[in-house]
This record gives C-alpha cells, sequence and structure tokens, in this order.
C-alpha cells in the first residue's frame, strides 16, 4: 500500500514551473539561458505600492486579520468592480486569498463532489484541471481552435454541458493564448449558461488590465446580470501591478460560496501575508497612470514576437488581444528533424530541443490542452526577444 494519497496520482506537477526549473538548472551550469516560460511581468512593483507595504511594516501590520482579508481591502475590492464593471458587491461577498490560484481552489474544494463535472475552454491555465482533479470533481475539456482564435463557440459549450456540470470556469484574456473574448461573443456563450441554471461560472480575470488595440473586456455577470447569483468573479493584483511575489488575490460571489471558501482558507493557510494586503489596497485605491504605459510596453512586445515567429516556415502565430502570452502552432514542423537527429514528433519535442540546443525556454502546448503548439511568455525585455527570437529562427531553418 502507498503511503501517498491516492489523489495526489490524479495530478501532475505543473509543467511551466519545471521549465523554468529546468532553464535556472541550465543557467547554473553556465549556459546562456532566455527564459521565456514564465508568465511574470518583468517590471518592479510600482513606488507607491512598495511605500504601502513598507509603512504597513512600520506600523506593525503584521499581526494576524481575518482568515480572508482585512475590511479595508474588502472595502477597496468593492470600490473596484463597481467602478471598473459596474458590479455591486459588499465586504461578505469578498474573499481575499494567497494569489488567484487559492481563490479558485478554494472554491473548487469548497463545492465539489465526487461525479461532478468542471467545464474548462482548452488551450487552459495547467492549473485549472489539476484543482478540479484535487477537489474530486472531473474536468470537461472543450477544444478552441487555432481556427476559431482559441475561443469556444456558444454551440461547443452547449453540447459540453450534462446534468453533472457545476462550474463553466471562463478566463479572458487567456493564459496561455492571449485571446479575449469580446462582450458579443461572451454574450453568446452567456445566453447559453442562462438556459442551465445549474451551472455556476468561475472566471479568472486576472489578464484585465492587459489588452490591447482597442479590446474592451468584460466579465460574464457583468454581461448578463441574470448570471450574477451563481458566478464567481476571481481577480487578484499579480499582473497588471506586476505583484506574483507578493501573493494577492481576491473573488466576489454569493455569500454561501464565500463563507464556504472561507471556512477552507481557516483551516489551511487563514490569512494572506498581512503586508501584502495593505499594499493591495494601494494597489486598487492609489494612481493606475503606470497601467498604459505598461501595455504600451507589451504590446510592442507582442507585436515583434508575433512578426518574428510568422516569417518561420512552418510556424503559425495569431495576434491576441490580451495578457502578455503568443501560442503558435507548429503544425508544419512535426516531423521533421533536428540538427542533431532528434525527430519533432511532438511540441514536447520541439520545446525540449529547442532549450538544449539554443538555451531558449518555452513551454510546451500538451501542458495546456493543445497541440501542437508552445507558449511564449513576452513578458521580458525586448533584447531579450529579439534574441530568443533570432535563435528559434535559426533552430526552425536548421530543421530537415
Amino acid at each position: 500500500m502507498s503511503f501517498l494519497s491516492d489523489t495526489l496520482a490524479r495530478v501532475k506537477p505543473s509543467p511551466t514551473i519545471a521549465v523554468t526549473t529546468m532553464a535556472a538548472e541550465l543557467k547554473a551550469a553556465g549556459r546562456d539561458v532566455i527564459g521565456l516560460g514564465a508568465g511574470e511581468p518583468d517590471f518592479d512593483t510600482p513606488e507607491n505600492i512598495k511605500q504601502a507595504g513598507i509603512a504597513a511594516i512600520n506600523a506593525g501590520k503584521t499581526k494576524y486579520t481575518a482568515p480572508d482579508g482585512i475590511p479595508e481591502l474588502k472595502q477597496a475590492i468593492c470600490d473596484k468592480f463597481a467602478r471598473e464593471n459596474g458590479l455591486t458587491y459588499t465586504p461578505k461577498q469578498i474573499s481575499v486569498g494567497s494569489g488567484g490560484k487559492q481563490n479558485l481552489y478554494n472554491a473548487l474544494v469548497a463545492t465539489l463532489n465526487p461525479g461532478d463535472e468542471v467545464i474548462i475552454p482548452a488551450p487552459y491555465w495547467v492549473s485549472y484541471p489539476d484543482m478540479v482533479l484535487l477537489a474530486g470533481g472531473t474536468p470537461v475539456a472543450i477544444e478552441a481552435t487555432l481556427e476559431n482564435s482559441f475561443k469556444i463557440t456558444a454551440e461547443q459549450l452547449e453540447a459540453a454541458i450534462t446534468p453533472k456540470t457545476k462550474w463553466f470556469i471562463f478566463n479572458s484574456p487567456s493564459n496561455p493564448t492571449g485571446a479575449g473574448y469580446s462582450r458579443d461573443q461572451l454574450k453568446a456563450l452567456t445566453d447559453v449558461l442562462m438556459r442551465h441554471p445549474h451551472v455556476w461560472v468561475m472566471t479568472d480575470d486576472m489578464y484585465e488590465h492587459l489588452a490591447y488595440d482597442g479590446f474592451e473586456f468584460c466579465t460574464p455577470a457583468q454581461v448578463e446580470p441574470g448570471l450574477y447569483d451563481r458566478t464567481l468573479t476571481c481577480n487578484g493584483v499579480s499582473k497588471a501591478y506586476a505583484m506574483t511575489g507578493w501573493r494577492i488575490g481576491y473573488a466576489a460571489g454569493p455569500e454561501k460560496v464565500i463563507a464556504a471558501m472561507r471556512k477552507v482558507q481557516s483551516q489551511s493557510t487563514s490569512n494572506p501575508c498581512t503586508i501584502s494586503q495593505w499594499a493591495a489596497v494601494e494597489a486598487l485605491n492609489g494612481t493606475q497612470e503606470f497601467l498604459a504605459p505598461n501595455n504600451a510596453t507589451f504590446k510592442r512586445r507582442r507585436d515583434l514576437v508575433v512578426k518574428a515567429l510568422n516569417a518561420i516556415d512552418g510556424i503559425t502565430c495569431p495576434v491576441p488581444e490580451g495578457a502578455f502570452y503568443v501560442y503558435p502552432s507548429i503544425a508544419g514542423l512535426i516531423g521533421k528533424t533536428t540538427a542533431k537527429g532528434v525527430k519533432i514528433e511532438n511540441d514536447e519535442v520541439f520545446a525540449t530541443a529547442l532549450l538544449e540546443d539554443t538555451g531558449v525556454a518555452v513551454v510546451f502546448g500538451a501542458a495546456f490542452g493543445l497541440s501542437p503548439n508552445f507558449r511564449v511568455s513576452y513578458a521580458t525585455s525586448d533584447e531579450n526577444l529579439t534574441e530568443a527570437c533570432k535563435r528559434i529562427t535559426e533552430f526552425c531553418a536548421a530543421l530537415a
């Protein structure tokens, strides 16, 4: 009999973390490595936010708080939803966790029973299906194809819903593709959900403020108010505010779900870091003036990468609406052989050979549920991106 839980056998370690670890090991061994695997802005946390964290330390705000957040942060989150999304919540409807991931996980643990199904559009963030499995549920993937700009259709959603469906997880702009749903595209999905009152909606809006070319972000409960009472709207400060390491995410929804999530958190981690909570208050209430210039930088980097990758024979790279990822297809490279004699049988082989031969670290598409692709995070310098694209181009040109 195994000492480890049977549940653990159902899940796998995060491939993105594995790629980042492998790249770090090669770098430590003296290799010239360019990491395009981590979904983390290279900008520093804005100064006003850092100062708020320092002020919290100096004021002695280092004691336990309520399990799911201080009142000041919950109010700031309510104000944010009202100001930016037209959604009205009270502090009792808010949960603050140690990063966005904890809120998603708490909600799944608090609501799923064996046999419950969770619909997840693919490609998906790597953690969604594994969190569902850890919570005892069954993930059901819907394939969003390159031909449809990595977005699912209303017809696909309708076909995937069964009497066992409990949640629909929705992420726009998306990790790993950067695809963003327009209001009309989202309304088509919410129309389907309105016909199935037993299905709840879990939105991951972490990339809300990272949108380009006039794309206007919207979230399900905003598009369809009829879904308000069965929607958990999740967000956080990690990406837009360059606060990944501060670990603050939040969720808003019906009080009964928030109370259940609070119970899970009270018996697992308890409260998020107090210093980070006070910094997040400043992030939400303070100046937002850095968002536009940061977005302009990301857009420039996106355009650089898309142009370079589309110039490579065998690679097709659509232009994403948001986030800081591209998800190119390598369908035209499958079956070719590297200069070292490795046959590119799938995207995992491609990514491994690319790292070993050129020192460029990307994440293979199978990790996100759709192949043959790979994910590039362009949240790094123009210099790194230019050099990485040059190496990818040379690597692909040498394939035979």
